[in-house]
C-alpha cells in the first residue's frame, strides 16, 4: 500500500504572524476540500521564527504566567500573541525549530490524545536515533523532557473537523534566557533546555531539520513531497 503523502514546506526564517496567517489559510483550505472528498492528507511546515515571540493558548493564564510587563516586552522587542491553540504560554525565537503539521486525521486516526503522543514520539525517536538521548514523557503533561527533568520540546495544537494546526517547538540553539520571563507552559518550578545546552556547543540546524523530517515520516508512516 502506498504511504500517505504530505506537502512539505521549509519556510526558513519567517515572522510569526505571517506564518500563523499562512497556517490558517492552509487549514481553511483543508476544511473546504473535505466537502469534495479530497485525498490530500495535509501539509507540514518547518520554520524558524527570527523575532522573539511569546504565544499563549486560548485557555492560558497571562496574568499568572507572563512574569514581565508590556513595557518590558517592548524594551526587549518581544511580540505577544493570544492564539487559537491549546496549552499555555511559550516562547518562539531564533535557534528553535517549529513544526506545524496541518493534517486530516480522518486519514490517520480520530483520536486527539493519540495524535499528541505521536508528535511526542517523533521527538523521542529523533533524540534517540541521532544522539542516544532518552526523551521522556511526563504523566498528565504534553511535550518531551530529558531525564534531567528539563523540557526540550513544547507542544500545542488546534483541531477542527479533524484537521490539525499548530504543532511543536524544539529547542535547538535557542537563547533560553527568554524562558526566564514566563512560566513555560504554565508548569511551575521546571526548567527548559536545548540541544546546544545539552552538548555545550551549537548544533547543526540543517541536520536537525533533516532528521526531524525522517523521524516524522517514520512515526506517521508518510512521505513528504
Amino acid at each position: 500500500m502506498d504511504k500517505k503523502k504530505l506537502v512539505f514546506e521549509d519556510l526558513g526564517k519567517k515572522e510569526y504572524e505571517k506564518t500563523w496567517n499562512y497556517q490558517k489559510k492552509l487549514f481553511n483550505n483543508m476544511i473546504k476540500r473535505k466537502h469534495y472528498s479530497s485525498k490530500e492528507v495535509g501539509y507540514i511546515l518547518f520554520v524558524e521564527h527570527h523575532h522573539h515571540v511569546y504565544t499563549i493558548g486560548k485557555n492560558g493564564n497571562k496574568k499568572t504566567n507572563l512574569l514581565v510587563s508590556s513595557d518590558f516586552l517592548k524594551k526587549k522587542q518581544v511580540s505577544f500573541y493570544h492564539i487559537d491553540r491549546g496549552g499555555d504560554i511559550t516562547y518562539h525565537g531564533p535557534g528553535q525549530l517549529i513544526v506545524y503539521p496541518i493534517l486530516d486525521l480522518e486519514y490517520f486516526f480520530k483520536d486527539i490524545h493519540k495524535y499528541l503522543r505521536f508528535l511526542e514520539e517523533v521527538i523521542i525517536h529523533f533524540l534517540w536515533s541521532n544522539y542516544k538521548i532518552h526523551g521522556i514523557r511526563e504523566k498528565g503533561k504534553t511535550g518531551v523532557w530529558l531525564n534531567n527533568q528539563k523540557k526540550i520540546c513544547a507542544m500545542g495544537i488546534r483541531i477542527s473537523r479533524w484537521i490539525t494546526m499548530h504543532g511543536f517547538a524544539l529547542n535547538v540553539n535557542t537563547n533560553l534566557n527568554y524562558f526566564n520571563y514566563i512560566i513555560p507552559c504554565g508548569i511551575q518550578n521546571r526548567k527548559v533546555t536545548s540541544l546546544k545546552e545539552f552538548f555545550k556547543k551549537k548544533v547543526s540546524f540543517h541536520e536537525v531539520k533533516y532528521q526531524i523530517k525522517k523521524s516524522f515520516e517514520k512515526i506517521f508512516n508518510v512521505d513528504m513531497i
